[in-house]
C-alpha cells in the first residue's frame, strides 16, 4: 500500500499539510480509515518513538511529527467514527499539583497518542481530586502523573490515595513519570508503574489498555 507507507514517510519528516493531503487522497481512494490510522499515522509515530529513545531524534523532531500526526488525524476522526473504530483505551495526564512542568507531559501524551490512546490532558498544577474526577468522568483506564520538582512529587501519592478512596484502583492503573522519579517511588507510594522516557510509558500505557 504504496500511499500509506507515504502517509508514514511524510508523518516521519513532519509535513503536516502533506500528511493531511495524502490522508484525504487515501480515502478518497477506498483505502480503509483504520488501516489508514494504523499503518500510515501510528506507524509513523512508532518509528519517531523508537528513534527518540535511541537518541537518533530530538523532542522538537518528536512535537513536528505529533503535529503532522495530529493533521492527519483532523481528516480521519469522523471516518474513523463511522467506521466504528475504537480508541484503544483512555488516560487521563496532567502534571501533579504545584508543578508547572509540562514538556515531559506533552511528550507522553504524543506518544500514547501515537499508539491509538485517547488522551484527556489536564493541563499543569493538577489536584489529586482533579485526576480521580476526570478519570471517572471519562472511563479511564490510566492515571498519568507527572513531576519535575522533587518538592511536588509527594502529591502523586495523594493521587493514589484518593483514587483508593473513590474505589476506582481496581479498574484503573495509575502510572508515574518525570526526572526526579524512580521505580523505588513508585513502589512506595502504590502506583502500577514508572517508566524513564516518554516511548516507554506509551508502550506501558498500550500493555495496559490492552490487557485490560
Amino acid at each position: 500500500m504504496a500511499l500509506v507507507n507515504e502517509i508514514s514517510t511524510f508523518l516521519q519528516q513532519g509535513r503536516a499539510p502533506k500528511v493531511k493531503e495524502l490522508v484525504a487522497q487515501a480515502l478518497e481512494e477506498g483505502v480503509e480509515p483504520k488501516i489508514i490510522l494504523e499503518e500510515g499515522l501510528l506507524d509513523g509515530m512508532n518509528v519517531i518513538g523508537e528513534k527518540f529513545k535511541n537518541n537518533e531524534v530530538f523532542v522538537p523532531e518528536v512535537l513536528i511529527a505529533a503535529r503532522a500526526m495530529n493533521a492527519g488525524l483532523e481528516i480521519l476522526k469522523p471516518r474513523l467514527a463511522q467506521s466504528g473504530v475504537e480508541d484503544k483505551g483512555v488516560a487521563v495526564i496532567g502534571t501533579i499539583k504545584g508543578d508547572l512542568h509540562d514538556i515531559g507531559k506533552n511528550l507522553v501524551k504524543m506518544m500514547m497518542e501515537g499508539k491509538g490512546i485517547k488522551v484527556i490532558d489536564l493541563g499543569v498544577d493538577v489536584a489529586p481530586q482533579t485526576f480521580v474526577d476526570k478519570a471517572i468522568e471519562n472511563n479511564a483506564d490510566l492515571i498519568c502523573c507527572s513531576a519535575l520538582l522533587t518538592t511536588t512529587m509527594g502529591e502523586m501519592k495523594n493521587v493514589v490515595e484518593t483514587a483508593k478512596a473513590a474505589n476506582i484502583r481496581d479498574k484503573v492503573k495509575i502510572m508515574v513519570g518525570g526526572a526526579p522519579v524512580t521505580q523505588s517511588f513508585c513502589d512506595m507510594i502504590g502506583a502500577d508503574c514508572y517508566t524513564p522516557d516518554a516511548t516507554s510509558a506509551a508502550d506501558a500505557a498500550l500493555a495496559f489498555c490492552t490487557n485490560k
